[in-house]
């Protein structure tokens, strides 16, 4: 359809763009090339041959798409196998498989969250669990980043007729840093509030499993309900939503993104059961990918890049757009896929790289990394890259203020 029939909404939008181009905060979609040090492809599953080939069996077998909803034609037993599988993988009573991590969490926030409820929300939490709030009835708090003291007095002091949440990522996708998890469970207990964990980054690279952080940290039973994404560290797609089997039946019932979604390809159901069988026998991936981090953050840290504490997601953080832009230009040059990290997606003033590592690096791959970065930088700050208008990108991103835009 041609835009001059709407002359006002193109030239409404023709300002916006380029208002986003004058800050240098213009995104561009660029297909993977070079060394992988940005994609959440933390076990390297995603090409592994027997999920591939799993994969190719099953869609032979299934065709490519369910062709409807799970409560219509669109359900195999496929699907009924692996949330069985996952469910005991977390330990949990029952899962439920959704198409993707936003849609699990819009419907498990959209379903559980009424009018008169409160929810106490980490000010970092990514974007589709605060669209999920938003989009509940529930009477939103949030809370500053990781803050125990802050929370507590926050939960302590509300005492309405509604029910109490607590929604938070056991791995948080930018700074790679871990919520205090055994705290909010205490916090939680003590004050009747519900926890609600999002364990997509976490989930098939902690734990002595592999199940994730709410493993690790020992407080299955302080859960109410975990989402854990399949498309990052388990290579596939979508996600899983485990806890109680009421909770789950519940979903069933009243989750729009479920109910209202044609269901993922058959297929996905069966290299994702070979997915899980993986990570729960091959223990070395993780501890791989975990001593490859710890061995970078510490070199990266020695020139204060970053800081010698963390995860497998190591943020680098540039503060400018037009530094962190320049210094993923520099690393592609060289062979390396860092993608640069710019509001709305971070605060102002927190652009960054956002490496992130996988169990097919190895240490001189990343030590060459280390050393590239670190002339890429120097050869920045002689260039002298102006900063941008920071005033300028926060007033273009204002309307994006209250709906964080995390990955």
């Amino acid at each position: 359809m041609p835009f001059d029939l709407f002359p006002g909404l193109e030239r409404r939008i023709a300002e916006r763009l380029a208002a986003i181009e004058r800050v240098g905060l213009r995104r561009t979609l660029i297909p993977p090339t070079g060394i992988d040090l940005s994609s959440n492809d933390y076990l390297g599953l995603a090409a592994d041959p027997r999920i591939v080939d799993r994969m190719i069996s099953a869609a032979r077998r299934e065709g490519c798409g369910a062709t409807a909803s799970r409560l219509l034609r669109g359900h195999r037993e496929a699907f009924t196998d692996v949330e069985r599988q996952f469910a005991r993988f977390k330990k949990s009573d029952a899962s439920l498989y959704f198409t993707s991590g936003y849609l699990a969490n819009v419907g498990v926030l959209g379903t559980f969250l009424e009018r008169g409820d409160v929810v106490f929300s980490d000010t970092f939490n990514h974007a589709s669990l605060i669209d999920g709030i938003r989009l509940s009835n529930a009477r939103r708090i949030v809370f500053p980043h990781r803050d125990i003291e802050t929370l507590s007095r926050l939960l302590s002091a509300e005492d309405g007729p509604g029910l109490k949440f607590v929604v938070t990522e056991s791995l948080f996708s930018m700074d790679g840093d871990r919520a205090p998890l055994a705290e909010y469970a205490g916090l939680c207990r003590r004050t009747g509030a519900a926890l609600i964990i999002d364990e997509a980054h976490a989930v098939g690279v902690y734990g002595s499993r592999g199940s994730g952080l709410i493993e690790e940290t020992g407080i299955e039973d302080s859960v109410f309900l975990s989402i854990n994404t399949a498309g990052k560290a388990l290579g596939v797609a979508g996600a899983f939503v485990a806890g109680s089997t009421w909770a789950i039946d519940y979903l069933i019932q009243r989750a729009r993104t479920l109910i209202y979604s044609t269901a993922a390809p058959p297929s996905l159901a069966d290299a994702l059961d070979t997915a899980l069988t993986i990570v729960e026998n091959e223990p070395d991936r993780r501890t791989h990918v975990v001593a490859l981090a710890s061995g970078l953050r510490a070199r990266l840290a020695r020139r204060g890049l970053t800081s010698a504490e963390g995860s497998h997601i190591i943020p680098i953080v540039l503060g400018d757009p037009a530094r962190a832009s320049a210094a993923a230009a520099g690393l592609a040059s060289a062979g390396f896929d860092v993608r640069a990290i710019r509001p709305p997606t971070v605060p102002e003033g927190t652009s960054r790289l956002r490496v992130s590592i996988n169990s097919r690096l190895d240490r001189t791959t990343l030590e060459r990394f280390a050393t590239t970065l670190e002339t890429v930088l120097e050869q920045i700050d002689r260039a002298s890259v102006a900063p941008q208008n920071a005033e300028a990108s926060t007033r273009i991103f204002a309307d994006h203020a209250d709906r964080s835009d995390r990955r």
